[in-house]
Order: structure tokens, then C-alpha cells, then sequence
């Protein structure tokens, strides 16, 4: 079984309050860990939350979630799953033209206008990402040159537009690369607003904030993170007034606060090694070992 200490996940988000602007909002993605004990906790910790799927949904409502701070975001969504998204209030990030259409109808049959965000693909990467999912040809949200379009079929479908939402990578132990993303996200959206269908109230830019896995890895500098984004909230005061700036992290947050707790049942040794066995295995770790590729590195 997985243990998670509620202390180290408290510690870590006090962290990232003193190092960021009290103005940033701070949301947990809940892919990197959905265990509803520890979003039940989260939620009482971060600013919003996160999710990417009907049962991701379902675990933030019922671990108090306010619908009005919950964000659904994935390529994938179906008619189902943004049913429930707009019966609940919460804020859909639209990937695709498909996803406008089915949002107007659906806010048409329950009554409500669904609120709605657009995730952007950027014409920028996140360097140093472990994985880029901005820029280039992406399954993730609308490219860039395509937005103007989208806008106007928002406006058309009548839906409550809120803002952008943009990621160009994650596991990024690089400072400046995280401040550039930032900076070129921020500059993206502004440029967006001009023809956005009401003004911009919600701009995610994304996080990508790594933790360190091998030898010789250094930790996040937070401090230039946190003076950049200082200086993109001044000018979203000037620029676009009334606009929260949210960072979305899932891997930073808690990805370091649990340990995996197994019992060994045999000890064996093969050719002069020793082997401990026990009765826990990829069927419960797989992904925690980065696949063997991420995590183990051979």
C-alpha cells in the first residue's frame, strides 16, 4: 500500500505561498496522484483543483471541491463526461471545435451555460520539459493559429467564456526555462484577449515545476519563478484587470511526500546477489518507476 504524509504535502504548498505573489492562485492537477483521502486534503490546501476525467470529477466533488475553482482539461472528454462538467458548474478547458459544438448543445438541453476556457497550443516549447506538450503538432488544445476561429464559434454557441489555459511541458528543473514559458504564455494570452467574446477573468499558465529523481540532480529554484510571476500579475493589473493567474502543478506538489510499503516474504540469491522478494510489484508501482525509463535509469 501507498502511505502519504500530510505534514511533508502541507509543507510543500507553504513553500510555494511564501515563494510565489499572494495574488497567484495555486491548483493541484490531480492526475499526478487521484487517492481521495489525499485530495479531500489538497482541497483544503490549494486554491482549485485539477482534473481530467468523470471520476477525477466525482473524487473533487466529493472531497469539497468548490465547482466554481474546479477546471476539467483533456483532449478526450465525452459527451458524458462534459454533461456532467456543465450540470456541475465547474470551468471545461475546450481542446477542439467538437468539444464548442457538444458544449452548446448540452448548455441548451440542461438550461446553464457552461463556462469555458480555451487550452491554447503555443507556438513555444517548454525546453528542458520532460514532456513537452506545447508547441508543434500536439493533441493537446487548439493551436494557436486556429484561435480566432474558435473564439467566434465560442461567442456563436453563446457559452460563458472565462479565459486561457496554457502548458508547454512538465518536469522542468530549469528556472529560467520555467520563467520563459511563463512570460511567453502571458504574452500569448494578451495577445488573445483582443479578440476573446468577453474579457479574460482565468489564465493557467501551466506549471511543468520538476522534482529530482537521480544523482547530481539540483532542486527548483523557486525565487526567480516567483519574481517573474511577480511581474506578470503587476501587468495583468494594467493589462487585463479582473484576471486570475493560476499555477497548476500535480507532480511538485506530491510527488515526494509518500512512500510505497510492501512486506518482503523471500530472500534469495542468485549468483552471488541478493534478492529480497516481495508481495508487491509493477502491478502497483509501474508508473512510480517511471516505467522503468523516467525514475530507473539504466
Amino acid at each position: 500500500f501507498y502511505a502519504y504524509d500530510r505534514a511533508l504535502l502541507r509543507a510543500r504548498v507553504a513553500q510555494l505561498r511564501s515563494a510565489l505573489p499572494p495574488r497567484i492562485k495555486l491548483h493541484y492537477a490531480m492526475k499526478a496522484n487521484p487517492m481521495p483521502a489525499l485530495v479531500c486534503f489538497m482541497a483544503g490546501q490549494v486554491d482549485g483543483i485539477d482534473v481530467a476525467s468523470a471520476g477525477e470529477l466525482k473524487i473533487a466533488l466529493d472531497g469539497g471541491a468548490d465547482p466554481a475553482e474546479i477546471s476539467f482539461a483533456g483532449p478526450g472528454k465525452t459527451e458524458a463526461e462534459l454533461r456532467q462538467a456543465v450540470a456541475s458548474r465547474v470551468l471545461v478547458n475546450i481542446e477542439s471545435p467538437r468539444e464548442v459544438r457538444l458544449l452548446e448543445t448540452l448548455s441548451k438541453d440542461i438550461g446553464l451555460a457552461a463556462r469555458v476556457a480555451v487550452r491554447v497550443n503555443p507556438d513555444f516549447e517548454l525546453k528542458g520539459s520532460g514532456m513537452k506538450m506545447g508547441g508543434g503538432a500536439k493533441q493537446f488544445g487548439v493551436d494557436v493559429e486556429q484561435m480566432p476561429a474558435l473564439l467566434g464559434d465560442i461567442a456563436a454557441a453563446s457559452l460563458a467564456f472565462e479565459g486561457f489555459h496554457l502548458f508547454a511541458g512538465s518536469q522542468n528543473l530549469r528556472a529560467e526555462s520555467i520563467c520563459e514559458a511563463q512570460r511567453q504564455s502571458y504574452e500569448l494570452a494578451l495577445r488573445l484577449a483582443d479578440s476573446a467574446p468577453a474579457p479574460v477573468r482565468f489564465l493557467n499558465l501551466g506549471g511543468g515545476f520538476g522534482i529530482p529523481y537521480f544523482p547530481g540532480e539540483q532542486r527548483l529554484d523557486l525565487e526567480p519563478i516567483g519574481a517573474n510571476l511577480a511581474g506578470l500579475v503587476e501587468r495583468a493589473g494594467r493589462e487585463l484587470p479582473g484576471a486570475s493567474l493560476v499555477i497548476e502543478l500535480g507532480r511538485y506538489l506530491v510527488g515526494e511526500a509518500g512512500i510505497y510499503v510492501t512486506r518482503i516474504i523471500d530472500r534469495k540469491i542468485s549468483r552471488g546477489q541478493v534478492f529480497l522478494v516481495t508481495d508487491g510489484g509493477l502491478n502497483h508501482h509501474l508508473s512510480a518507476s517511471g516505467n522503468f525509463g523516467q525514475v530507473i535509469r539504466k
